[in-house]
């Protein structure tokens, strides 16, 4: 078998597998079991092997460039516009096998089992905080109501009332203890990368965004340019232009929704001190001034997002424009 290309549809326990040749002949299209995918491309000479970027893309990529294979993953949205008539298994492995080929391919970077494991972390850590948000432990109405329920003198609340807010108490007590344990790990592992520290120089960008960054964009130069990132993200608006128009709405909202959701919050909070104590920066100014504050701070998250870019791909630390300006 002389396939040069192997398109891969993932599976949890059934894989399907397309290959061509150089001339694009279809050579093998089979199933694997899972314990069969590694010894299969073992007996194959390296090849480019396409999958869609999934949940467990990235750790196929690993098993199977550890071979010697190239492996590139893409969006899946990228991929179905290449799916033929019905969709199938062996239909969707035949249109990866097609989309890895293609020039204009927009792939995503294999990660390691640390980015991962960091990713994971941050993953945890926003859901345990949304499981949490309706009562928080530190507001003081929480704290209140907290001692009522362990007040087993307050007659205000029956008994049998109280042994099911107990357990509500006991687990709300449990995740917050969780969420600042994810914290504390996350924090540490900022601490111990170096991208990750020089991308909190960035004013709007904390260990917590600067480390999600460092280990969700493995190859910067995967990107041309910092707006291409920006629209990786979903930074930039949605485009309807037809007939030489060009009509812009709101922001596209594509891409990896807990960075745009962290870069935006960095922004905020950014635009808010500016507001309280004013900028030296005379571009924030501007928009302050003559955009609303909502708008105004996906602006400015757009921005920090092509700065993290240049830093992750040129190096150095962040320096303010009026710095920038004197060196």
């Amino acid at each position: 078998m002389d396939a040069i290309t192997i398109g891969v549809d993932l599976a949890k326990t059934v894989f399907q597998i397309h290959g061509v040749d150089a001339t694009g002949e279809t050579v093998v299209r089979k199933q694997l079991r899972r314990r069969q995918v590694l010894p299969f491309f073992k007996k194959l000479a390296p090849c480019l092997v396409g999958m869609e970027a999934c949940a467990t893309a990235h750790h196929w990529a690993r098993q199977l460039e550890a071979l010697g294979h190239q492996v590139r993953l893409m969006p899946p949205r990228y991929v179905k516009a290449y799916v033929r008539r019905n969709k199938n298994d062996g239909a969707d492995a035949a249109a990866i096998c097609e989309a890895v080929t293609r020039p204009t391919m927009r792939f995503v970077a294999v990660k390691s089992a640390e980015q991962q494991s960091v990713l994971m972390l941050h993953r945890s850590r926003a859901h345990l905080a949304e499981l949490g948000i309706v009562a928080r432990v530190g507001l003081p109405q929480v704290n209140a109501l907290l001692a009522v329920i362990a007040d087993e003198a307050d007659d205000r609340l029956p008994p049998l009332a109280r042994s099911c807010l107990q357990g509500l108490a006991a687990q709300l007590m449990s995740l917050e203890g969780e969420i600042a344990a994810a914290g504390q790990r996350i924090h540490a592992w900022h601490r111990s990368n170096e991208a990750s520290r020089r991308l909190e120089t960035i004013p709007g960008i904390g260990p917590i965004t600067a480390s999600a960054l460092a280990a969700t964009i493995t190859d910067p130069s995967l990107f041309r340019s910092g707006r291409e990132l920006a629209a990786w993200i979903g930074l930039v608006p949605r485009q309807t232009s037809t007939g030489g128009k060009a009509r812009l709405g709101r922001i596209s909202k594509q891409g990896d929704p807990y960075l745009r959701w962290l870069l935006v919050v960095g922004a905020m909070t950014v635009i808010r001190h500016a507001k309280r104590r004013g900028t030296a920066n005379p571009w924030l100014a501007e928009l302050i001034a003559h955009k609303p504050t909502k708008v105004a701070a996906v602006a400015l998250a757009n921005k920090l997002a092509r700065i993290a870019w240049a830093l992750l791909r040129d190096g150095g630390t962040y320096q303010t424009p009026a710095a920038a300006a004197v060196a």
